[in-house]
């Protein structure tokens, strides 16, 4: 209920008065006898091929209505002008209450499986890629909190599928550091976040560097776990994420700030 409430207030803002639901097409993918709902935006029809983002959202958007997972990313591609320009599609996949995008533990290494909802992710984003035009050298992966560990998971499960992650406010098993060195990967987190410790973040990215990789990481002073506020903005990653090719990738700047402005025109609401 708060969740949709956010979205309704949000999209006030929005000049037409849009509606979500217009602009993300719903659909459902069978997993292990269950259904998974995950909401599709997509560019006008064209034979040209366009970039697909695959946004994970965080544990305060679980549940089964498929709505609740449209806030802080795909609800920008409708109402903000840095994002509801650019011709893409955006996967927003919901995950269910008892599962999660990720298993972590800082005492274990990886698990070999993935999650049923990180299972259930993977057949809708093949099945979005066998049926629409996706420019599959502009794919494009991001996440926050819950989301931003299902981000680190998946980019080390399928490395050669991305051309960029944003990984915002999660964290990682570092022994998948070495898959992980080649991928164009800028993070973010909150320096006074007490729902994900900052070291969360650091740690992966610290693991990376030891391998030979060169990840970006943006650390948000006087930010708590709201970081996506500002990585999603109009300063933060999107720019740089739409940049990015499987043949190369430019390197971002990685000592990027907040500002006022867009830390206020963001959504309320809480993820974790």
């Amino acid at each position: 209920m708060f969740a949709s409430l956010c979205i309704a207030m949000a999209l006030s803002q929005h000049p037409n008065n849009a509606s979500l639901e217009q602009h993300y097409a719903p659909h459902t993918i069978e997993h292990a006898g269950r259904s998974y709902g995950y909401r599709l935006l997509s560019p006008e029809q064209s034979e040209q091929r366009r970039p697909l983002v695959v946004f994970l959202h965080g544990a305060g958007e679980r549940g089964d209505d498929n709505t609740s997972q449209l806030m802080y990313l795909p609800i920008r591609f409708v109402r903000d002008s840095h994002l509801r320009d650019r011709a893409c599609y955006v996967l927003a996949m919901q995950c269910p209450r008892d599962d999660q995008w990720a298993t972590y533990n800082t005492r274990t290494t990886s698990p070999t499986n993935p999650t049923d909802a990180m299972t259930a992710l993977m057949a809708a984003l093949n099945e979005v890629i066998a049926t629409h035009q996706v420019d599959r050298s502009r794919i494009y992966l991001t996440g926050l909190s819950m989301g931003g560990y299902g981000s680190w998971d998946l980019a080390a499960r399928h490395p050669e599928l991305f051309a960029a992650v944003v990984p915002i406010c999660g964290g990682g098993h570092i022994d998948t550091a070495a898959r992980l060195t080649d991928m164009p990967i800028w993070a973010f987190h909150g320096m006074d976040d007490n729902v994900v410790p900052e070291k969360q973040s650091a740690r992966m990215v610290e693991a990376i560097r030891q391998a030979g990789g060169t990840p970006a990481y943006t650390t948000l002073e006087q930010v708590g776990h709201g970081s996506w506020h500002f990585a999603y903005g109009p300063q933060g990653a999107m720019e740089w994420m739409f940049a990015q090719r499987k043949s190369g990738h430019s390197e971002p700047q990685g000592n990027a700030q907040p500002s006022p402005t867009d830390e206020a025109s963001s959504p309320t609401g809480s993820s974790n």
